[in-house]
């Protein structure tokens, strides 16, 4: 009878573990690279919320300006449409910088699908070497 051969040598289970180990590894960066431009992507467009925000911040303020200006120059209706306008475009400002600032806060920096992957594949490692 044959023997069947199925068994590995100890090195070429090292060598097996070391590509797997190498393949594992440019798969997580790879993985980090994906989720961070995702993330770099997600706060420009929370950073244009907060210039937008600005932008309209001040445009509010100078409609309230105009509004004082008006209600000191003359005691009369005019005065009353700037201030208006002007309280309208502040309060949708806050509410834009507010939803903004939130947003990124939630985001936060770190990869967080890659770190969970990484404890993975370390104890997939230890399994394999234990």
């Amino acid at each position: 009878m044959a023997e069947q051969k199925d068994s590995k040598s100890l090195g070429e289970l090292f060598g097996e573990l070391a590509r797997e180990t190498s393949t594992l590894i440019r798969q997580e960066v790879q993985l980090a690279q994906a989720e961070m431009t995702h993330k770099a992507a997600t706060f420009g467009k929370n950073l244009a919320f907060v210039v937008v925000a600005g932008c309209l911040a001040f445009v509010g303020f100078q409609s309230l300006v105009a509004a004082a200006i008006l209600a000191l120059a003359q005691v009369v209706d005019p005065w009353l449409a700037a201030l208006i306008v002007g309280g309208v475009l502040a309060l949708i400002a806050v509410v834009l910088l507010i939803k903004a600032i939130g947003a990124m806060k939630n985001e936060g920096a770190a990869p967080k699908q890659t770190i969970e992957t990484i404890k993975e594949d370390v104890q997939w490692a230890k399994k394999q070497v234990g």
